[in-house]
């Protein structure tokens, strides 16, 4: 890294000491659920096709694939293509044959194309069926036969048995060092009476629950709080999870 140590050393502190500051996340949470009503996820692009992240999450990727340098990213939840391009774009900034694998219960025609048209679509497989389902999941492993760095980003359906299944599934397919990222773990963090407009989670059902239930079980993997003491502003508190052995 460029910088140098006492400059390392001060972030570090300062992080660890927004992290335990109480007025700060108070104030984040109150901001997160405001915005939120606006649907302020939705309103970011990269290269051209929605993200459908926070800001904040995108840069903390990015600093996770620069460090990892994985040579699969695998992506449950596809949407609009953004988060796959953006992983495609930054795999190739490595250089490399890295790959990114996403599956989506639902590809839409007009998102496949979109896709398909991309610069960055030369980096990027798709298959279409639930991430949860034996054969779908048998084709990811086959997919990854041969990989040294894998990096998993999970990001469909945010129930708390189905993000359980997923990482039941695909944790073991990632590389010591690096990341099983679980997004929308905050759902647990929103009011009581947030409207998910019909949609199968809420508090207590939801992926930062399938997360805690998942680390009682398996000790390969820690909470990296790093990422969310210094975002603040992160759809993932307690989902970006180290491998560490």
């Amino acid at each position: 890294m460029y910088y140098d140590k006492e400059f390392l050393n001060r972030n570090t502190e300062n992080i660890s000491k927004l992290g335990e500051n109480e007025k700060a996340w108070q104030l984040t949470r109150e901001w997160f659920s405001h915005v939120s009503l606006f649907e302020y996820s939705y309103h970011f692009t990269w290269l051209g096709l929605p993200i459908i992240q926070f800001p904040q999450d995108i840069l903390a990727l990015q600093e996770i694939i620069w460090q990892v340098k994985p040579d699969l990213i695998i992506e449950t939840g596809i949407a609009r293509g953004g988060s796959l391009i953006f992983s495609a774009s930054m795999l190739e900034l490595l250089g490399g044959d890295g790959q990114v694998l996403g599956i989506d219960i639902d590809i839409r025609k007009h998102n496949r194309e979109a896709i398909e048209s991309h610069p960055m679509a030369k980096r990027i497989t798709m298959i279409e069926g639930s991430s949860v389902d034996e054969q779908v999941v048998s084709q990811v492993y086959d997919f990854a036969k041969g990989k040294q760095k894998v990096l998993v980003l999970l990001d469909s359906n945010h129930s708390h048995n189905h993000v359980l299944a997923e990482l039941k599934a695909y944790t073991p397919l990632v590389s010591v060092g690096s990341y099983c990222i679980v997004y929308d773990t905050v759902v647990e963090d929103m009011p009581a009476d947030y409207d998910w407009q019909g949609r199968p989670w809420g508090k207590g059902n939801n992926p930062k629950t399938a997360v805690w239930e998942f680390l009682k079980e398996n000790d390969n993997f820690e909470i990296d709080k790093t990422f969310q003491n210094k975002l603040l502003i992160t759809v993932a508190p307690d989902g970006y999870l180290k491998r560490i052995k």
